[in-house]
């Protein structure tokens, strides 16, 4: 996961708005940030990419841009997955070690695991990850690590992340075609909230909520484990483009008034307030003209509250929807919009609040905003699952050195 010959981990974030490539270093242990490119997104088309050709042009340019801040070369990279394709499922299995109780090992847990995976996908369809949400040895359920208990059976309750194969190989292949070979790759999902939740609230239960400009990415945690996840079909730009057909305006124009006058809750705009629109003929905005900033809020509100019905109504299928004892926090660029934390306490019944992601070492202040949530937990969770792997190669180590002390 490191780039060749040095200590970095370098990130690419492929969204539909924008292309984020970040790097850090990592020095005793410590994440530190060595730079970033960010470009605006092209090929992409409801989340995935439609165009193979503009969408690796853009990674590059993200790419060199990131070379360019950090001064090393950067030659591979982890890279996320999300979009409408992505699945969650919960499965359960396990397996007996016979009549007389016996030590749970590393193997066994994999074996239990391998067997809780094994279920019936669709040919299309490639596992993301494979999170254990609990181990029950024979009848004592809740454990969190079996290895070194003694028992008959054990079973695994396993939460198993899906996506699109062609969506997943179009994602690698557009990172080739940018010349980053493809070392690992994460569930955005998973890395937002890595990036902005704490270790007290995925052990309440918490929906993190990745307001992206496509769709939005959820995943639950409850007792420290992942219990849900899913893909809403509508992001940011299904507000944007609401405003710009409401208010016969350009996107662009419409996005950056959804970014400055933009309100989800209408009676919190005062009655009287007029903004000026259009008047920016090359981007087809029209003659200037003068609108209540009430009007943008009646645009905006109703998407939001259909956002935050079908969250509320997924969550309720996925059977979690009581299980959020730390409330729901949002993220991504579409968290920003104003009022929207209001509607989601009203209509969730738990308290809500924008997640920021947690600002590595030297990084610039601009980054740690919701629209990064993402690039950056992706770096934090590349960094603990090396330090995990590390661990357990150091275990097995000293294990074979203990067999053959004993050997001799």
């Amino acid at each position: 996961m490191n780039g060749k010959g040095n200590n970095l981990i370098t990130v690419l974030d492929v969204g539909s708005s924008k292309t984020t490539v970040l790097v850090a270093e990592l020095l005793d242990g410590v994440l530190r940030y060595r730079g970033h490119g960010v470009e605006n997104s092209r090929g992409m088309r409801r989340g995935v990419i439609a165009d193979l050709g503009p969408a690796a042009d853009v990674v590059n340019l993200a790419a060199l841009a990131a070379e360019k801040a950090c001064k090393a070369p950067i030659e591979t990279a982890v890279v996320g997955v999300g979009g409408p394709h992505i699945r969650g499922m919960n499965s359960q299995g396990g397996i007996s070690m016979g009549s007389r109780m016996k030590e749970i090992t590393r193997e066994d847990v994999r074996s239990a695991i391998d067997r809780a995976r094994s279920i019936g996908l669709a040919p299309d369809r490639e596992v993301l990850h494979l999170l254990p949400q609990q181990f029950i040895l024979d009848d004592q359920a809740a454990i969190h690590d079996p290895i070194g208990m003694v028992g008959n059976r054990l079973e695994v309750c396993l939460h198993l992340t899906t996506c699109s194969g062609s969506a997943l190989q179009n994602v690698v292949t557009c990172a080739n075609k940018a010349g980053l070979e493809v070392v690992d790759t994460i569930y955005e999902g998973i890395a937002s909230a890595e990036a902005v939740l704490s270790a007290d609230e995925r052990e309440l239960g918490v929906c993190l909520v990745d307001i992206g400009a496509s769709s939005t990415e959820l995943i639950v945690y409850f007792e420290g484990a992942v219990a849900h996840t899913a893909v809403l079909p509508i992001g940011g730009d299904h507000f944007t483009n609401d405003l710009a057909v409401g208010l016969h305006i350009s996107v662009q124009e419409a996005e950056h008034l959804k970014r400055t006058f933009g309100s989800a809750v209408v009676t919190s705009v005062p009655q009287l307030n007029e903004i000026e629109v259009g008047g920016d003929l090359s981007t087809g905005g029209g003659a200037a003209r003068m609108v209540r900033q009430r009007y943008l809020a009646e645009i905006l509100e109703p998407r939001a509250l259909e956002l935050l019905r079908m969250l509320r109504d997924n969550l309720r299928n996925g059977g979690v929807l009581e299980a959020m004892g730390a409330g729901c926090v949002f993220t991504g660029g579409g968290a920003n919009l104003t009022g929207l934390m209001d509607h989601a306490e009203s209509l969730l019944r738990v308290p809500a609040r924008i997640g920021y992601p947690v600002p590595l070492s030297r990084m610039p202040p601009d980054l740690a905003r919701p629209e990064f949530s993402s690039a950056i937990g992706m770096l934090l969770y590349t960094h603990r699952t090396q330090v995990r792997r590390a661990s357990e190669e150091q275990g097995l180590k000293q294990k074979l050195k203990a067999i053959f002390a004993g050997t001799y």
